[in-house]
């Protein structure tokens, strides 16, 4: 198993949650769409040769954010990945994947 949790700007985490809750993630037993999620900001500048979503060149810009974690099985986690990878509207968008150990 693995845990995968990403940044997305307000406007767009239920759709990104969908997307990859489409590709398999969010199972656990008997359940699905299971997520963790906390609003935060996050912040980040445009350089030069970006092609921002949001904000411009040069200034830093502030938004409204979300972290999102969800589990994700071996079978799935590329497909999580590649479909948070379309649906998330930042040309970089941040994630992080962690392997879980059985205890």
């Amino acid at each position: 198993m693995y845990k995968l949790s990403f940044f997305v700007p307000e406007s767009h985490v239920e759709a990104t949650k969908k997307a990859v809750f489409e590709s398999g993630a969010g199972k656990m037993g008997d359940y699905d769409s299971c997520a963790w999620q906390t609003r935060g900001q996050g912040q980040f500048r445009p350089l030069p040769g970006s092609s921002p979503h949001i904000g411009q060149h040069g200034h830093v810009e502030y938004v409204a954010e979300y972290k999102v974690e969800m589990v994700c099985s071996e079978e799935t986690i590329q497909a999580a990945i590649a479909a948070l990878k379309l649906a998330h509207p930042y040309e970089e968008p941040a994630y992080e994947v962690y392997r879980l150990e059985p205890l």
